[in-house]
């Protein structure tokens, strides 16, 4: 599966209301004529991008998941370096609001958390440059455009990061289920990180050392824990209502 597509109805119309400029080119399958499809070929066609009509195989062969009949050639999207976090930060005209993942490698996961990071404000997300699941076609597809407005930052030594954060005044607010500190009575109203461990054995040892304090979502079921992009969406939602209330 090539890097360089996005594909899905949702996500390919995302594409076209936020970052047209990225689209190079949108092939849709032979007999799709519905209002959708219509809407994004007058769309492409408005922005100079060549649509071709090619069969379902074609298209299959490009993505592996649900296409819907829509694929667009689009230009990669943007990944930040450990260099680029100074100016990203700089350049900040409000209090820094992050997003770590340490060790998500999931591609789902990581799209929902883009997804999720943009909706609530994040001015960047970060991960390690290894063991982390890469900005693909299913990730961007997953993001439904936030990819494109989200910087990524994927990082070498992420406990290094964290030290360099930190001594720029952000706070690391890791999560783990056995911590003390209920997310609805923790402080996330100032320049902040939250920082998120991995699918199934959360974050690791010297990235949990590296917090500042740690927090844990009740839970009133039977269940233990929650997928890692619900549990992001439930912390940052929780600081941006404590922001916003600031």
């Amino acid at each position: 599966m090539s890097d360089d597509v996005v594909f899905g109805l949702h996500a390919v119309q995302s594409l076209f209301e936020h970052s047209p400029e990225k689209v190079l080119e949108l092939m849709i399958q032979k007999g799709r004529t519905d209002k959708r499809i219509s809407v994004l070929v007058d769309q492409a066609r408005e922005h100079g991008v060549t649509v071709r009509f090619v069969e379902r195989g074609r298209l299959d062969s490009k993505v592996e998941g649900t296409h819907q009949g829509v694929v667009a050639r689009v230009s990669q999207a943007q990944v930040y370096r450990e260099g680029d976090l100074e100016e990203l930060l700089d350049n900040l005209k409000e209090t820094p609001f992050l997003l770590i993942l340490d060790g998500v490698t999931d591609p789902h996961n990581l799209g929902a958390c883009l997804r999720t990071a943009d909706a609530a404000g994040v001015h960047a997300m970060i991960v390690p440059k290894d063991k982390s699941a890469s900005l693909n076609a299913t990730a961007r597809k997953v993001a439904c455009g936030a990819a494109d407005n989200v910087p990524l930052v994927q990082v070498t030594n992420l406990a290094r990061t964290m030290d360099w954060l930190k001594n720029r005044g952000v706070w690391m607010i890791g999560t783990a289920g056995e911590s003390s500190g209920n997310v609805y009575q923790s402080d996330l109203k100032g320049s902040m990180a939250l920082v998120m461990g991995a699918e199934d054995k959360g974050m690791r040892r010297l990235t949990r050392d590296k917090c500042d304090s740690l927090i844990f979502i009740p839970m009133a079921g039977s269940v233990s824990s929650l997928n890692v992009s619900v549990a992001t969406g439930v912390c940052l939602f929780e600081a941006v209502r404590q922001r916003s209330a600031s």
